[in-house]
């Protein structure tokens, strides 16, 4: 009579393991696919998190080689913006300044540190080969509860009168208590001046500092938002619109000349 194999547990345990870890590795791969891909910001933060939970740090470990390299120009891949956003957000509840020039130059790269951004206090996104789109990213920033941005540089980008659309929006919510906007150089018209000019009426209580200087407002434009000054509901103290005309208004790198 043959006698029963005696397994030992680790016979059984072994294999179970062996298992899990190829299941983990098919799950952290499959999430940093993801997180390649353009879903939101937040989901993307989420994803992280989860990798965290797996134990998974590469990506976090490779932002970080990255940054503390002797290379001053770091212009980052998207997954790594978004890998240096997760790693700036658990590092500290607000910050006070960022600067996206400092990493990507593009709508992709603000969408991907848009988390940080709503948790900024100053933001420079002047230069960044932004369109309307990104007005309508920071409109959903200046609506958030509580609005953390005071200061906001958006100069240099083809905004057009469209973005300007977009982006009051977020200035007439009540939530947005931004004191500094400088759109310098974004071929704004009288049009978006209008904009700008309804949106400080609606919301009068916070905006101290225009810049529209490089931009074409035409008389109109000025006198709407000159009147501003004049409501004693209204905060803004300065409002720049020099240089203004239509002949320095040119698309692209150089839109100055």
């Amino acid at each position: 009579m043959l006698e029963p194999e005696i397994r030992s547990p680790l016979d059984v345990v072994l294999p179970q393991l062996a298992i899990r870890e190829v299941s983990i590795k098919k799950t952290v791969q499959y999430i940093k696919k993801k997180i390649r891909e353009d879903i939101s910001p937040d989901r993307i933060i989420n994803l992280f998190h989860c990798l965290n939970e797996l134990g998974d740090n590469s990506l976090i470990e490779e932002i970080n080689r990255y940054i503390n390299s002797a290379n001053e120009e770091k212009y980052l891949t998207p997954a790594q913006c978004s890998a240096l956003a997760y790693l700036l957000l658990m590092s500290a509840k607000d910050m006070n300044e960022f600067d996206l020039k400092k990493y990507l130059r593009s709508q992709e790269g603000l969408n991907r540190m848009l988390p940080v951004v709503k948790v900024s206090r100053r933001v420079w996104l002047n230069g960044c080969h932004l369109f309307k789109a990104s007005c309508q990213m920071m409109a959903s920033v200046l609506q958030g509860t509580p609005s953390h941005l005071r200061y906001l540089d958006m100069s240099d980008n083809d905004l057009h009168d469209e973005g300007v659309e977009l982006l009051c929006v977020g200035l007439r919510d009540p939530q947005c208590k931004m004191e500094t906007l400088r759109l310098s150089r974004c071929l704004i018209t009288h049009k978006g001046c209008s904009f700008l000019a309804s949106a400080l009426k609606s919301n009068p209580s916070y905006l101290k500092h225009l810049d529209l200087s490089y931009n074409h407002p035409g008389d109109s434009g000025v006198r709407e938002l000159t009147d501003r000054q004049y409501d004693p509901n209204c905060k803004l103290e300065t409002f720049r619109y020099d240089h203004g005309g239509e002949c320095r208004m040119k698309p692209g790198l150089r839109k100055c000349e």
